[in-house]
C-alpha cells in the first residue's frame, strides 16, 4: 500500500501558535507524507482541495465561545459532501482527528460538536477521543510538553492506523451521509 497522506487543517485567527503546535504534533506521529495548512492563511479552495488529495485531515482549532472557531465552521459549511446536486465529497472515505485548544479545560466538551458535525454530516470516521490541550500542555507558545507530545503522536500515530483500516475497507469508505 502506498504512503498515506494527511494535511492539517488549523483554524486560529492567526498563523502559528498553541494550535497549529498541537496539530503539527500529531502529523508528526502519524509517519506519513504530512502538509499545515492554516486557514488565517490559505482560501478555502486551496484548503477543499487539499482535503480532496488527502486520506486523512487532522481539524484543529482554538475555543472560543465554548465551540471551534468560526472560520472552521464555515470551511465546513462550505464543503460539499455529495448531496442535493453537489458534484464533490472531498471528507467521503475519509479518516480525521480534531484537537482543539483553550485557556483552561473547561470547554473541553467543545470536542464533541466538531465530532459530531464530521461524523454525522460528513459520514467521516472519526479518530475518539479526540485531543484538547489547555496552557498546560505547553512549555511555550510553540512547544508542547514532553506528555503532550507523546499524547498527540500517539494520536498520530491511531490516525494512521483508522486511514488504514478506512482505505482497506470499501464498505467504510463508501458511507454517504444519511440526509
Amino acid at each position: 500500500m502506498s504512503t498515506l497522506t494527511v494535511v492539517g487543517i488549523v483554524a486560529g485567527p492567526e498563523a502559528g501558535g498553541r494550535t497549529a503546535t498541537a496539530v503539527a504534533g500529531v502529523l508528526e506521529g502519524t509517519g506519513a507524507t504530512t502538509s499545515l495548512l492554516e486557514l488565517s492563511q490559505t482560501s478555502e479552495a486551496d484548503v477543499v482541495a487539499a482535503i480532496e488529495a488527502a486520506d486523512a485531515v487532522v481539524f484543529g482549532s482554538p475555543v472560543y465561545r465554548a465551540s471551534h472557531t468560526a472560520s472552521l465552521k464555515a470551511l465546513l459549511e462550505g464543503t460539499e459532501r455529495g448531496k442535493w446536486g453537489e458534484k464533490t465529497a472531498p471528507l467521503q472515505g475519509k479518516a480525521a482527528a480534531t484537537v482543539l485548544t483553550g485557556a483552561s479545560g473547561h470547554h473541553f466538551l467543545a470536542q464533541n460538536e466538531l465530532r459530531a458535525v464530521l461524523s454525522g454530516f460528513f459520514a467521516v470516521q472519526v479518530l475518539s477521543p479526540g485531543l484538547y490541550f489547555d496552557h498546560g500542555g505547553y512549555v511555550d507558545r510553540n512547544t508542547l510538553t514532553e506528555t503532550s507530545t507523546a499524547l498527540a503522536r500517539s494520536h498520530g500515530a491511531a490516525l494512521a492506523d483508522l486511514t488504514t483500516a478506512v482505505r482497506g475497507s470499501k464498505a467504510l469508505r463508501d458511507l454517504t451521509p444519511i440526509v
